[in-house]
């Protein structure tokens, strides 16, 4: 199986052993405690899962700076994105800490960090940092507005996780860390794995993008890999999204061919930047290669429509990642073949040949209760989508 980054072994920063959590639990109600942000919550539970490995805990700013700048720590492990402890306050002289979780009622602990340094950004420091990895300081940005509220203190040092927050409860079937997906791939005997990440439903596109992508790489199965952390407003809810691709799967792959999984994180919109994140989760989690297609991890206009292709060929070093990218482009149903395929593939086709719709025109039909064209969703699908959309309507 392919190995993970930066080292031959996954290192995932959960405390698995019973007693020692029990343990490191009772240490931690005497413990000062710190309520973190849902940003830094995600990168607790990223790192207890193995997602992030091979990286200790939260960096400092040191290796934050170094990361923006130059997608490379201070020691120089490659990685794409700042994964820090920002916080509005302060932790004074404390040595050791109890994180707390900001999603589950009553702030449990989340992960217990030994505190190697607490440093501040000066205002010059966060823009930078918000600048290189998101490409922009507009505050419309969900990414850049989220980020920018989160603090000026970098606590960093290791930390020890000690649960998953709400996703392992709300998502029993779904969530699954980079050692348990790396088992199920070894249990099922796949060696070429295709990983598609998705924060929305699946479409005919989507499906069928997935099924072009593995027979292209000779994959022998998919692994679909959706975020179920917090997005931004007018995105559709975890349990929605995962009930329409469960469906998919059921009726339109053939058995035994899917694993439907789903990853603790909150969602950057970070376009470029996030798609190279993007392919070290599916790396840690024994995945051959990511499909990153159009406007991958983008949102507005922010970002150009295969720049998170293009990263990948400009800022990421051919020996830094040994997954591969399958380079998808845009996909749409052809009226003149009677099937989706990538736009690319249809020269001789004009726009009229395809069936698109934005996902503005989704919300409206699907809000209305009139059903989607088949060419662009499976019935069954939509009609998921569709009941979720007039039960917001309603509640309106």
């Amino acid at each position: 199986m392919i190995q993970p980054h930066g080292g031959t072994d996954l290192k995932p920063l959960f405390v698995a052993d019973a007693a020692e959590q029990r343990a490191l639990a009772d240490a931690a109600t005497r413990l000062p405690s710190l309520t973190v942000s849902s940003a830094a919550a995600a990168n607790a539970v990223m790192l207890g899962a193995g997602y992030f490995s091979p990286l200790p805990g939260f960096m400092n700013k040191a290796d934050a700076l170094s990361v923006a700048r130059e997608m490379r720590t201070a020691q120089g492990l490659f990685w794409p994105v700042p994964c820090l402890n920002l916080t509005g306050e302060s932790v004074g002289s404390a040595q050791r800490i109890a994180l707390r979780d900001p999603n589950v009622e009553g702030g449990p602990v989340l992960a217990v960090q030994d505190v190697q340094t607490v440093e501040v950004l000066s205002d010059q420091e966060l823009a930078l940092l918000a600048e290189q990895v998101f490409g922009t300081l507009d505050s419309k940005h969900p990414g850049v507005a989220t980020f920018m509220s989160l603090g000026r203190h970098v606590v960093s040092g290791p930390i020890r996780v000690l649960n998953y927050s709400y996703f392992a409860r709300e998502f029993p079937d779904t969530f699954r860390t980079a050692p348990q997906i790396r088992q199920a791939i070894a249990e099922a005997g796949w060696n070429r794995v295709v990983a598609f990440q998705t924060r929305n439903p699946m479409h005919r596109a989507h499906e069928e993008l997935c099924k072009m992508a593995q027979e292209a790489v000779n994959a022998d199965g998919v692994l679909i890999h959706m975020l179920l952390g917090k997005l931004k407003a007018g995105d559709i809810p975890a349990d929605v999204r995962d009930a329409a691709i469960r469906k998919m799967v059921e009726l339109y792959f053939p058995r035994n061919t899917v694993m439907v999984t789903g990853y603790g994180f909150d969602m950057l919109y970070a376009g470029p930047r996030e798609a190279v994140l993007h392919a070290i989760f599916r790396q840690n989690a024994g995945c051959t290669h990511l499909i990153v297609g159009r406007d991958h991890a983008g949102v507005g206009s922010y970002y150009g429509p295969f720049d998170a292709q293009s990263i990948f060929d400009a800022r990421v070093p051919k020996d830094a990642l040994r997954i591969q990218i399958f380079r998808a482009d845009n996909t749409a149903f052809s009226r003149k073949l009677g099937r989706v395929v990538m736009m690319r593939d249809a020269p001789d086709h004009t726009p009229e040949d395809f069936v698109q719709l934005s996902g503005t025109k989704v919300r409206e039909l699907l809000a209305a209760g009139h059903p989607l064209p088949p060419e662009f969703a499976r019935p069954e699908v939509a009609n998921i989508l569709m009941e979720y959309y007039q039960r917001e309507e309603s509640g309106k």
